[in-house]
């Protein structure tokens, strides 16, 4: 789901960016009424677990890989406000330091990952939640508004591809930028979003919620020292096993390299040529592509990545926790 560089135009990136943008001001703004400064650390774990989830790589119908994204998960934890923070700062470590996701798109990647993902699971969830007064409900609230929040977020993604051929094309009609029409992109995102992805997401959401719940109850909207000492263990068991994501095979829709689009088949036929814009267009080299380390093997690589992201995740919401309480002091 995280779009590559250049598969959208740059109009369609700068649109994004201005939604984006103010909407995370909004959120920031919202999460800091409603989180205390011991409390904003917590956005930090949430950024983890949503990084470390994103590279838990599942095979999809089609041949194609996914993941679930945390957002519900993130939502359900801190509310939808910060977990539109937590699920931000994880796409932006993604795509700044591993290149997954482009620099340009960061702002469609945002606004579909961190806010139309975790609002929607939200209020999913708590209106579930009014219906069935008890723990059951609670639990399916969150799992019916993890499934259709990721499948939001994923339709969204498809209209930004799907409508690319329309708005951006060269004087003899070829698309510049991603070139599969929206009725070629909406069945292929949703597909296997409605049939894997989202049971994933649910799946996720579910049963980390319910383990920090049982292990430590204060963690949700609360930070807890002791209890958060087995969460963090959690996590960093979830860091050991994030290799087991290398195991699917192919390639996310709409996240191939322009060196692959000429012979990418589609309704049985290959596309035949490579879109101008992705040829010639933004280049960014990440310092840690694809999550690999040079010079070791691979799994070791992944590893280390997943240890650079949880850490700089859980860093940059303790450092803004401690700012904040530093203002308020003074």
């Amino acid at each position: 789901m995280h779009i590559p560089e250049n598969y959208l135009s740059p109009a369609t990136c700068a649109v994004m960016a201005v939604v984006a943008v103010p909407a995370l001001a909004v959120c920031a703004k919202k999460a800091k009424q409603e989180l205390s400064n011991e409390t904003v650390p917590l956005i930090g774990m949430c950024a983890a677990f949503s990084f470390l989830l994103m590279m838990f790589n599942l095979p999809l119908p089609g041949g194609t890989t996914g993941h679930a994204v945390g957002g519900a998960l993130a939502a359900a934890l801190v509310g939808p406000w910060a977990a539109a923070l937590s699920v931000s700062a994880a796409l932006v470590i993604q795509a700044v330091l591993f290149g997954d996701g482009g620099i340009l798109p960061l702002g469609a990647n945002i606004f579909n990952m961190a806010i139309i993902l975790p609002f929607v699971s939200y209020f999913i969830a708590k209106a579930v939640k009014k219906v069935v007064k008890s723990q059951a409900g609670e639990f399916a609230g969150i799992a019916i508004g993890a499934y259709v929040g990721l499948n939001a977020a994923a339709l969204a993604t498809a209209i930004e591809f799907g409508i690319q051929p329309s708005i951006a094309a060269d004087a003899s009609g070829l698309p510049l930028y991603c070139p599969y029409p929206l009725s070629i992109a909406i069945p292929a995102m949703m597909m296997p979003h409605l049939l894997v992805a989202g049971f994933a997401e649910a799946a996720f959401s579910v049963g980390i919620y319910s383990f920090i719940k049982r292990v430590s109850p204060i963690s949700i909207r609360q930070e807890s020292k002791g209890g958060n000492k087995l969460v963090y263990a959690f996590i960093s068991a979830l860091i050991l096993l994030v290799p087991l994501g290398l195991l699917a095979q192919g390639t996310a829709w709409g996240e191939w390299g322009a060196e692959e689009m000429a012979e990418l088949v589609e309704s049985g036929s290959p596309l035949g040529f490579t879109p101008w814009g992705m040829e010639n267009g933004f280049s960014f080299s990440a310092l840690l592509p694809d999550y690999t380390v040079p010079g070791i093997p691979e799994v070791v690589g992944y590893i280390l990545s997943a240890i650079c992201g949880v850490a700089l995740s859980i860093i940059i919401f303790r450092l803004a926790a401690g700012l904040l309480k530093k203002k308020s002091i003074a």
